[in-house]
């Protein structure tokens, strides 16, 4: 029973999913607040070590929700969309982040 050991820089990268670009987000960001889509099962321990590691930030606080996904059609064929889990990262005064330009 012989388990790779994964680069915790690489478990990171699993945590985050994407950054939340919207107009909300932007409007957001502006009071020091970021959000991103996070794994389903990511806490909020999980979330503020990933963002402090990969960004070099100081995290104050992150709020979590989820969003059950909706019933929708498209051309008369029901499907449903993804449950998805968004964290809101609040950052400590005095630091910034720019999600734009990647990492």
């Amino acid at each position: 029973m012989s388990e790779t050991k994964r680069d915790p820089k690489e478990r990171h990268y699993d945590t985050l999913v994407s950054p939340v670009i919207t107009e909300k987000a932007t409007i957001a960001a502006e009071n020091n607040q970021h959000v991103f889509r996070v794994r389903l099962d990511a806490t909020k321990p999980q979330i503020k070590e990933a963002v402090e590691a990969l960004f070099g930030v100081k995290v104050a606080g992150v709020n979590t929700l989820r969003s059950k996904g909706k019933n929708k059609r498209f051309r008369g064929r029901p499907y449903t969309r993804s449950d998805v889990k968004k964290a809101i990262v609040t950052l400590e005064d005095g630091q910034s982040l720019d999600v734009t330009t990647g990492l």
